[in-house]
């Protein structure tokens, strides 16, 4: 996710409604008459690849077909269905469907990869829709099928629309009513969504554009339910087909020779394997030792011991495996350690600084990670929308205009930055006595028993919820860091739990402290507010903390308005601001590049595009490399 933080709808599909004024505003400064037509859609309309573009720059055009991909996950799954909210659903589920506008395959990274605020059409052919964005008509191309080749048409669209709110998740459905108020199928292949009156027209083409389409007569005929847990699932569109699902062990997908959008200049060069194919693991030491054993081929890396250390294993001796670190020009997501601001203890801001205080990440890096990670500052580490030093001018100006509270300490005071300690000592002396003045502070003295309570005479407890998957360096990890919240006094516990209980008990926010993240910051979009936004804080799956702040919402909002880039930008850096003073991630730290080794049987492109590392999507298979392999004995 990164400029185009759109609804989406598996990710980001939470939305608010805008102030009727502030809507009116954007649109008067447009002309409702003048119709823009096009082949792909930005916010402020630079696009990059003009209409007779032949394939996107960074693939490789005549990249070779063929050949098989081989992944190990840790973990199990239950379901095909992602769009369920009970049930574990297994990975690239998804993977089968398109949308009118075109997505990176697998979901990871933006489409085109070389550029971040853009998307081109897939299912439609082209699209307009007035200045004023009321409104978008989508023009579809006849030629596209489903896989048991019947017609896709716009009435799958707008069942598929529908679907989602009927049935998919609430945040979402609730949000888009109030947005898109209705949609319309004008032909066979022509359908138009109209959007409600004064609010931000911000994301509302990206999010209908993004909708993955079903088969409406598939779900007719079978009664299934979007909400659900199942193996049956719709036939979809895209490249790939399902080919074999074995709960909880296997799944592997292949090219679809039939696929209808081989020669669309979106999908040159891309969707190159004949067959993507997926094991599932207890742990990740099992994942591990498949890849060693080359009955898995590909993996990507992100236990940074394993990576300095595992990896000189005979077949990377003999060349057999190549070990690579790829540039990722992705700011790095808000990851680490995230704080329950539900739970009674940790609502008190006190007390969140006091207990990030208890990890030294200069230690772990050194100890566990082998200097390997890099330390976020902010939610937008590395780019130009990231908060330093004190708010002035334009900034400045924007927070004093704001109706919400602004605390001092945002308008006079550098934005919060990770604290120092010493990499030689897991416990820092200092940082130790500032922590526990901040929990004497917040009403949690120590007693005669080295233990805090409160005037209640209650202990001060928190759970960190694992996952029994979880890599060995994060269990490391936890378990230091459990370490050093007893010293302070804390009744510290790391539940460490099955993968299955793990998923309900996350979903349930059954924890005060777990592993868990927010994407990078990098613009803004409607889906701020189901990762960010009060509204659905309290049920959203895509905000592990809980957060709900007035003056982080009002930020939103105002950002959606915006009518230039700076002013846009301006914007998101307040925003950065004031989320790092509310504090409830704890960064744990992350790695510059992407880590990938594989059986030296694939190729990529030689200048990696920067947002996607793309291995499911634009790298390919060498039948000469992948014959050298068998020949000397490596692979079967």
């Amino acid at each position: 996710m990164m400029r185009r933080v759109g609804l989406g709808v598996g990710l980001s599909a939470g939305v608010m409604l805008a102030a009727p004024m502030a809507g009116a505003q954007e649109a008067a400064a447009a002309d409702p008459e003048k119709i823009i037509k096009t082949h792909g859609y930005s916010f402020f309309g630079n696009l990059s690849y003009p209409e007779d573009y032949p394939h996107f720059d960074y693939v490789n055009p005549d990249a070779p077909k063929g050949g098989e991909i081989s992944i190990a996950i840790s973990g199990s799954f239950d379901s095909m269905n992602p769009y369920a909210r009970l049930g574990r659903a297994g990975a690239l589920s998804t993977v089968m469907y398109e949308s009118l506008l075109g997505q990176v395959l697998a979901g990871s990274g933006t489409l085109p990869a070389d550029h971040d605020d853009e998307m081109y059409g897939l299912l439609a052919e082209s699209l307009e829709y007035p200045e004023t964005k009321d409104w978008v008509i989508f023009h579809m191309r006849p030629e596209a099928r489903f896989s048991d080749g019947t017609p896709l048409t716009a009435h799958d669209v707008a069942f598929s629309h529908n679907l989602l709110l009927d049935q998919g998740l609430k945040s979402y459905a609730d949000a888009v009513r109030k947005r898109i108020p209705k949609v319309e199928v004008l032909d066979d292949h022509t359908i138009k969504f109209y959007f409600a009156e004064g609010i931000s027209r911000r994301n509302l083409i990206d999010q209908v554009g993004a909708v993955p389409v079903w088969s409406k007569a598939w779900y007719e005929e079978t009664g299934a339910r979007l909400d659900e847990a199942r193996m049956n699932v719709s036939p979809g569109s895209g490249p790939y087909i399902i080919e074999e699902v074995d709960p909880p062990r296997k799944i592997s997908f292949k090219r679809n020779p039939d696929y209808w959008g081989w020669d669309l200049p979106i999908n040159k060069g891309r969707h190159n394997f004949d067959r993507i194919r997926l094991t599932y693991f207890a742990s990740s030491e099992g994942a591990f030792g498949a890849f060693r054993a080359g009955e898995v081929t590909f993996r990507t890396e992100s236990d940074a011991k394993q990576w300095a250390s595992f990896y000189d294993f005979p077949a990377i001796q003999k060349g057999w495996v190549k070990r690579e670190e790829l540039p990722n020009g992705q700011p790095p997501a808000m990851t680490g350690i995230v704080f329950n601001l539900g739970s009674d203890v940790l609502k008190d801001r006190r007390v969140r600084e006091a207990v990030a205080l208890g990890f030294n990440f200069e230690w772990t890096n050194k100890s566990l990670n082998f200097g390997l990670y890099e330390q976020q500052r902010s939610f937008s580490t590395g780019t130009n929308l990231e908060a330093k030093g004190v708010p002035t001018g334009e900034e400045r100006a924007f927070f004093e205009g704001l109706s919400s509270d602004v605390p001092e300490t945002v308008l006079d005071a550098e934005p919060w930055v990770p604290h120092v300690s010493d990499p030689d000592r897991l416990v820092t002396r200092k940082t130790l006595r500032r922590s526990m003045k901040l929990l004497d502070e917040a009403g949690w003295p120590v007693g005669e028993d080295g233990t805090r309570r409160n005037e209640a005479g209650e202990v001060l407890r928190l759970d960190f919820l694992a996952s029994s998957n979880a890599d060995a360096s994060d269990r490391a990890l936890a378990e230091n860091y459990i370490s050093n919240l007893k010293k302070m006094g804390i009744d510290a516990r790391l539940e460490i739990v099955d993968t299955a209980q793990y998923t309900k008990r996350e979903r349930d926010r059954d924890y005060d402290l777990v592993f868990d993240g927010y994407p990078a910051l990098t613009g803004t979009g409607t889906g701020l507010l189901q990762r960010l936004g009060s509204e659905a804080a309290e049920f959203s799956l895509f905000n592990p903390a809980g957060l709900a702040n007035p003056l982080v919402d009002e930020i939103i909002e105002a950002s959606l308005l915006t009518q230039s880039q700076e002013e846009e930008d301006m914007m998101v850096r307040a925003l950065d601001r004031v989320l790092r003073h509310e504090f409830f991630v704890l960064p744990t730290g992350y790695a510059p590049d992407y880590w990938v080794a594989y059986w030296d049987m694939y190729g990529h492109p030689e200048t990696q595009p920067p947002y996607a590392l793309g291995a499911l999507d634009f790298w390919w298979y060498d039948e000469e490399k992948a014959a050298a392999l068998k020949a000397a004995g490596a692979l079967r």
